[in-house]
């Protein structure tokens, strides 16, 4: 495979206008694109000309937001009609105590999903309380990497109240203390994490098990500290993604290059840092 998206949402109709809802448009506009509804079939045939293994997400922000999950169930089925082009993360929602722990113990053991992605902007949580940590303590147990959102978000950009999503749970701080507490927990930090990006920068510089992920960005935009530190010092730990369908492969591609990666660099960021994380 030629690069590992770490960072893909489902541009079908289960996404884009069952979950999304009300979103949907103020989130399109934030990335000045509009973004036709595809076919898992046609999302595949994507993915595969481009040669690009893409991590799908579920997503599950029920109790905060009162929309409609898109399951580990849809995702995992995907998966199972493309494994050669598709891998996927579970979604649950933390406010759902117990039984979020057994849907995400069910979720990787019995459909197969590689990870768990969480939002806590759009599920309304802050990552360092407490009454969360079981949650990470049983992704420690089966050896599964946790993505969270950081920093602002398209979801409710640009609308009164911004949808009712508050920005400040997902700031990079936050998961200083879950990476102190769980030095066993590899942790994703998505996206450039602004405006907070150098607090992103200064979790993953002192702690070796986060990482960060590329995604929702054109490098193109990218901020020298950033530049310099997916170049440099964090080459090892930071993951192409593009936040699809709102970026595509090509587009962060060609952005990435403008900055010059060594072949060794991008190699590592493209494909080898997932490959690591993922073991696959």
């Amino acid at each position: 495979m030629r690069a590992i998206d770490f960072h893909v949402h489902l541009s079908t109709v289960e996404w884009m206008v069952a979950s999304l809802g009300p979103l949907r448009e103020a989130t399109e506009r934030h990335f000045r694109t509009e973004v036709p509804i595809r076919t898992v079939d046609e999302m595949a045939d994507e993915f595969r000309a481009d040669d690009v293994l893409g991590v799908l997400l579920a997503w599950d922000a029920e109790s905060a937001m009162g929309l409609p999950p898109l399951t580990n169930d849809f995702v995992a089925d995907c998966v199972r009609r493309h494994p050669d082009v598709f891998v996927g993360f579970a979604s649950v929602d933390p406010w759902k105590g117990r039984a979020a722990r057994d849907e995400l113990r069910r979720a990787i053991i019995d459909l197969g999903l590689r990870g768990l992605k969480l939002h806590p902007s759009c599920q309304g949580f802050a990552p360092n309380e407490h009454r969360f940590y079981d949650l990470y303590a049983l992704a420690v147990e089966l050896g599964v990497p946790v993505i969270f959102h950081t920093g602002t978000t398209g979801l409710g950009a640009g609308v009164a109240g911004g949808g009712g999503i508050k920005l400040g749970y997902s700031r990079p701080i936050l998961l200083d203390d879950v990476a102190a507490d769980f030095p066993e927990l590899q942790i994703v930090g998505a996206h450039p994490s602004w405006p907070w990006q150098d607090e992103m920068l200064a979790v993953a510089q002192h702690k070796t098990n986060v990482w960060i992920d590329l995604s929702g960005w054109s490098p193109r935009r990218w901020a020298p500290a950033l530049t310099q530190a997916v170049l440099g010092p964090l080459q090892d730990r930071a993951l192409f993604g593009t936040d699809y369908p709102f970026i595509r492969f090509s587009k962060w591609l060609d952005a990435f290059r403008a900055h010059e990666p060594p072949a060794e660099v991008e190699e590592k960021v493209l494909r080898e840092n997932a490959r690591k994380l993922l073991r696959v």
